[in-house]
């Protein structure tokens, strides 16, 4: 059961770090995609960031906890919370390597 959980913890953190990689490239490069905007005065641009965010917050929840939490309330809470845990766990790992690449001067 252990390796199951590493397994499902590497996929789970690579899945967030793949839709956060992914929300960043659409942000970065909004202005190529839709064009620039027209008015800054508009509430538009900041209705589609906030539910942005709000989609993400739930995507992110979903991809770390979903699982967790469906062993959990399968009885099986101590894999649950060592799921949950080791996920975080690559999460920080991989924001680590994520900030060393920048402050070595790598970017994609």
């Amino acid at each position: 059961m252990k390796k199951e959980i590493f397994k499902y913890a590497l996929i789970n953190a690579l899945g967030a770090t793949a839709y956060i990689a992914l929300v960043a490239t659409v942000m970065s490069n909004i202005e190529r995609i839709l064009g620039p905007s027209e008015g800054s005065d508009s509430a538009l641009p900041i209705i589609a960031f906030l539910t942005l965010f709000v989609v993400s917050a739930a995507a992110m929840g979903i991809i770390i906890f979903g699982r967790p939490l469906v062993w959990y309330l399968d009885g099986k809470k101590p894999e649950a919370v060592k799921l949950a845990i080791y996920t975080v766990g690559f999460m920080i790992l991989i924001a680590i390597l994520i900030f060393v690449c920048i402050f070595y001067g790598y970017s994609t």
